[in-house]
């Protein structure tokens, strides 16, 4: 089974509630946002808005590249997970931050930072609750859950407008484009 997101772009008005949960559930490095929210167009009259997160791929590059096996993919849900003692830091390596092709690793900006990234809210998935992201998006733009099932209920689409799918990599996350 992967876990993925879904992303209803229609519906996102880029309120922020999303990664405000993601920040006061998580506690990433005051430096960094595990989720964040793009702007397509202009500042004054944006388009559509794009909600951002690890994407736990399918054939994460992250995993590939990381020369101590810090980062991980779980077999149960495909979960892609950081282990901070193996990380080497961001002063000796970023590989991984090379390798993600959507600028997901975040390191914080003390000396030698581990990387960080959306853990899926695996503590609350684990006591049978949505990632925080999900469960406070106010406009109902958010869902996760098996990538299979996401397809069953909302179709396949994997573009959006400001997103590009990679192929290579396989994100898991299905989006309504604008």
């Amino acid at each position: 089974m992967q876990l993925g997101f879904y992303f209803d772009q229609t519906k996102c008005v880029g309120c922020y509630a999303c990664l405000m949960a993601c920040n006061f559930t998580n506690s990433p490095p005051t430096d960094a946002n595990w989720r964040t929210i793009d702007w397509i167009g202009s500042y004054d009259e944006p388009e559509a808005f794009v909600s951002m997160v690890c994407m736990h791929c399918a054939k994460p590059p992250c995993v590939e590249q990381c020369p101590t096996g810090a980062i991980t993919k779980r077999v149960q849900d495909g979960i892609v997970v950081v282990d901070q003692d193996k990380c080497l830091g961001k002063d000796n390596c970023d590989m991984c931050m090379q390798a993600c092709p959507y600028n997901v690793p975040q390191f914080g900006s003390v000396d030698n930072a581990k990387m960080s990234k959306c853990t899926f809210c695996l503590g609350r998935l684990e006591a049978g609750k949505k990632p925080f992201c999900v469960m406070m998006c106010t406009m109902e733009a958010l869902d996760y859950g098996p990538l299979e099932e996401l397809r069953s209920k909302y179709g396949d689409s994997t573009e959006a407008k400001g997103f590009a799918y990679d192929k290579n990599v396989e994100p898991s996350i299905i989006m309504k484009s604008k």
